[in-house]
């Protein structure tokens, strides 16, 4: 994974921006990559090793069941049926004058129609798509939000004198630097994800020539075993 160095020559705005974008994409890469081996290994363990825990789960499920119903028997079923609670009302949904005037605003802002090029286009088509669901649910900390991170963009700055590409450019380093952060969290959690911890464990032992996947498929069975013949012995004995 690359890393961002800095240098003199840094303090160049195009030259930092350009060592930002590579560095953001291979990044990107990264935790595509990541992201494409924790799907498969997902697939696969549910395939062999999940659908096995399921079984045990309702077979547990159905030995407590088994063994309650003979306490009852035993005992008596002395506990009076809990009153029944009607369900609460659903608030009423509305959209307040302040969230329309705010839409409003967000839609003159970020509208499709009046972007430059394709790339800006499309930003702006994922923002309003973002404000249209935000208006839907009536949340105007969202909207503000949306609007705020539209005026502090690039595509924001009107004008196409050098001082204007210079600002877009200062505001992309901006973008990029916090980008970078985030992507930085994403794949800090995906390594620190209980189910990536186990790829690692079922690759590394892989590694030493053992089936970490098959040996939990082989506990589960015998575990399963057991728990049919648990609950075989507690019907058969009514």
């Amino acid at each position: 994974m690359a890393t961002l160095v800095r240098s003199s020559r840094d303090d160049d705005p195009a030259i930092r921006l350009t060592r930002l974008e590579a560095v953001f994409r291979e990044r990107s890469a990264e935790i595509a990559r990541l992201q494409s081996a924790l799907s498969a290994f997902r697939v696969t363990y549910k395939r062999e090793v999940g659908f096995l825990h399921e079984q045990l789960d309702e077979l547990e499920a159905a030995i407590e069941e088994a063994e309650l119903g003979e306490t009852s028997k035993r005992l008596g079923d002395r506990t009076p049926p809990a009153p029944s609670v009607p369900p609460a009302a659903a608030a009423p949904q509305y959209t307040s004058d302040g969230v329309r005037r705010l839409f409003r605003d967000v839609a003159k802002a970020i509208h499709p129609d009046l972007a430059r090029d394709e790339q800006t286009r499309d930003r702006r088509h994922a923002l309003m798509i973002e404000a249209n669901r935000a208006y839907a649910l009536g949340d105007e900390e969202r909207l503000r939000r949306i609007l705020q991170t539209w005026e502090g963009s690039p595509e924001a700055v009107e004008g196409s004198d050098d001082e204007a590409a210079r600002q877009r450019m200062v505001r992309r380093i901006a973008e990029l630097e916090t980008a970078l952060e985030a992507s930085a969290g994403d794949l800090r959690a995906i390594k620190e994800s209980p189910l990536w911890r186990l790829k690692v464990m079922v690759d590394e032992a892989a590694a030493k020539g053992k089936d970490l996947v098959g040996e939990m498929v082989e506990r589960l069975k015998r575990d399963i075993m057991v728990a049919q013949n648990r609950l075989e012995a507690i019907r058969f004995s009514r």
